[in-house]
């Protein structure tokens, strides 16, 4: 499966991959944004709600991409990094549906990895992004 920009890479002969990506390959213009948390542009925390606080940090890093000329169907790889992995899994559906509502229908490759603490305490997620800028 490819989109115009990037090949997604997902063997035929696994079972689905299903809201991300396994690998994607791309060329162009690589922009790498450092872990975004989910407070506003004034640095500060408006929720404590894991989904209220995936939206914002979301939000964050397309604010960046901005800022670089991208778009969120430039995405290549997500790393999120999350205190409590039961916030994650609680509400899936409600966490597909902010995901869709800031980032679109695009899934790159992606990872989760549960953290003992970030560096802002009132901080439940923290996300990486990496986007790559297609040529021309």
């Amino acid at each position: 499966m490819s989109d115009s920009m990037h090949q997604l890479l997902n063997p035929k002969s696994w079972k689905p991959a299903l809201g991300y990506s396994n690998g994607v390959a791309a060329e162009g213009r690589m922009v790498f944004v450092g872990g975004m948390v989910g407070w506003n542009a004034a640095q500060e925390f408006e929720t404590d709600d894991f989904l209220g606080q995936v939206e914002q940090a979301l939000r964050n890093i397309v604010a960046v991409l901005d800022e670089a000329g991208a778009r969120p169907e430039h995405l290549v790889r997500l790393t999120w990094y999350v205190v409590d992995k039961h916030e994650y899994l609680a509400d899936l559906r409600g966490l597909g549906q902010v995901y869709r509502a800031v980032l679109g229908r695009h899934f790159p490759a992606m990872t989760l990895v549960q953290v003992a603490a970030l560096v802002e305490d009132r901080a439940r997620v923290e996300i990486e992004a990496t986007a790559v800028i297609p040529r021309g």
